[in-house]
């Protein structure tokens, strides 16, 4: 267990840094962030900070040294970055990230726990990707197996002609069948160093442009009841890897059941609501993981719970949600609002 005044240290620089961070401040703990130069927020509220390429060896010994714990923000960091931190001092494992970095991969751990996925195929060359969309059909989804998110790396195949416009493939890809869905949905866990497991409320999750639009509880009848058989893989998931700290899964809510889309071993986007509207957050149940503290109650204290994420240009008009009752606005430190990008988000709760 980590005493008071312990420092953590969070690979990445983005919001969901920014947000781990303020949460351990909460608990007395101090954040060292480390990640090359860019989109920085974290640094704001961090006690210190390394803008250094990942490959830095220097500055990365300077920042293990520096820290009692260490974690991640997001599953980019490169696995040879990983490998420069103390295995005792890094939660989650790595094999987490091994395992979230290819899709591919990432898909045959989750069937060999027993999930459903999408039926898929690598492709590596054209010829690959012409055989995999006359097995599975089309439409489907080609997607790069490696650095993709928020709809990034991804090409919607609907017909033979999107086949053929298809630039020559730059990277290792994956074709997925098209799944027929009612909603799509996220199960988040966290995982004690003890292996106790706790889940918050399921949303039902609401896309645009690839990007996550709206988070919604109650999530409805199709979701919730999905719900106690995607959180028995999710738990598969957790326990196999030896998990300790936030995890996400994101699944389609079908005719025939959940099916598994992609995990994300980090706290997640559709978690935010829970800073507001559960007893214990995310984040302050990752720090709580990592730290060896025990475990937070997640249990939802609202009747009903909104998220809405503020994108490119909307963060512009976001002091009107000031106006409206229990109805809270986290902006994320951005200057620059380009299209895509994620600047702040507002969760909306109903007692």
């Amino acid at each position: 267990m980590l005493k008071p005044c312990s420092t953590i240290g969070i690979l990445g620089g983005g919001q969901l840094g920014r947000m781990l961070a303020m949460s351990a401040a909460s608990l007395g703990y101090r954040c060292i962030g480390y990640a090359p130069e860019g989109d920085i927020v974290g640094d704001q509220v961090s006690s210190d900070f390394f803008a250094n390429p990942w490959g830095d060896t220097a500055a990365l010994a300077a920042f293990a040294a520096s820290c009692d714990a260490v974690t991640w923000e997001f599953e980019n960091v490169p696995l040879e970055t990983i490998d420069r931190i103390p295995e005792g001092r890094l939660f989650p494992p790595r094999r987490a990230l091994e395992v979230a970095q290819d899709r591919l991969n990432e898909k045959r751990f989750v069937s060999d726990l027993g999930g459903r996925t999408a039926p898929c195929a690598a492709v590596d060359t054209r010829a690959d990707l012409a055989g995999a969309a006359e097995r599975f059909g089309l439409p489907g989804i080609l997607k790069t197996r490696r650095d993709g998110y928020d709809g990034k790396g991804q090409w919607r195949l609907a017909s033979d002609r999107d086949v053929d416009a298809l630039p020559p493939l730059a990277a290792p890809a994956i074709y997925e069948g098209l799944v027929r869905f009612q909603a799509e949905f996220s199960v988040i866990l966290v995982r004690s160093r003890e292996g106790e497991v706790r889940f918050w409320d399921s949303t039902r999750n609401e896309h645009r442009n690839g990007i996550l639009d709206r988070s919604l509880l109650p999530a409805g009848e199709q979701v919730e009841a999905q719900v106690e058989s995607a959180r028995d893989l999710a738990r598969k998931v957790a326990d196999r890897l030896g998990y300790v700290g936030v995890l996400t899964l994101e699944f389609f809510a079908t005719a025939e059941g959940p099916v598994f889309n992609e995990m994300a071993p980090r706290v997640h986007n559709s978690g935010h609501w829970t800073i507001e509207g559960a007893a214990t957050s995310q984040f302050e149940n990752h720090i709580r993981a990592v730290a060896g503290l025990p475990l937070g109650d997640t249990r939802t204290v609202a009747r009903a719970v909104e998220m809405v994420n503020l994108i490119g240009e909307d963060v512009h008009e976001s002091d009107r949600f000031l106006h409206e009752p229990d109805t809270h606005l986290h902006l994320y430190g951005k200057t620059h609002a380009r299209e895509g990008r994620k600047m702040g988000h507002v969760t909306r709760l109903s007692r």
